[in-house]
Formats: structure tokens, C-alpha cells, sequence
């Protein structure tokens, strides 16, 4: 991790063995299992390609992985929500 970006910065290596620079944004823990929000931290990256990334962490380990189809909706909406709420706090 690398504190240089104003955040914690994971380096995630993909099923190619592309390596990618990611801030951690957020994370919220459900039924034990924690779900992390993470956004680009490569400064050649152009952030309108790449969106919020969503990994859980597996039970029992540090490792992270790919969210199935089926939680990914619930957990981006939940993120999304948490995201919302917090700016509509802020305006108040």
C-alpha cells in the first residue's frame, strides 16, 4: 500500500497478469463477508473508462476476489446508497 495518492492503494493483478493501481474507497461488511469499493489510482488511467471496482474479501484470509453476478447489483446499490446519503448529510 502506498500512501503517496492520500490513500490505502492495493495493487490487484488480474487473470492476464495485468497489475492495477487501486484506492480504497469504502467498505461495508455483511453476513461476515466485507465488500470494498475501490476507484483507479493510475494517473494514466482515464477514470471515464474505469468505474468503481467491487471485490470481497474471502472469509477467513486477506485475499480479495471478483463479486458474483448476482451480489454485484445488491453491493454497487448499497455502496451507492452509503455514497448519497453521506453527500445529502454534508448539504444539510
Amino acid at each position: 500500500m502506498d500512501s503517496e495518492f492520500g490513500g490505502d492503494i492495493y495493487t490487484i493483478t488480474d487473470e492476464d497478469g495485468v497489475e492495477y493501481n487501486l484506492e480504497h474507497v469504502d467498505t461495508i461488511e455483511l453476513g461476515g463477508v466485507y465488500y470494498l469499493a475501490f476507484l483507479p489510482a493510475d494517473k494514466d488511467v482515464d477514470d471515464e473508462d474505469y468505474g468503481i471496482v467491487l471485490l470481497k474479501q474471502v472469509p477467513g484470509s486477506e485475499e480479495l476476489e471478483n463479486l458474483a453476478e448476482e451480489e454485484e447489483e445488491e453491493i454497487y446499490d448499497r455502496f451507492m446508497e452509503r455514497l448519497f446519503s453521506e453527500e445529502d448529510e454534508e448539504n444539510e
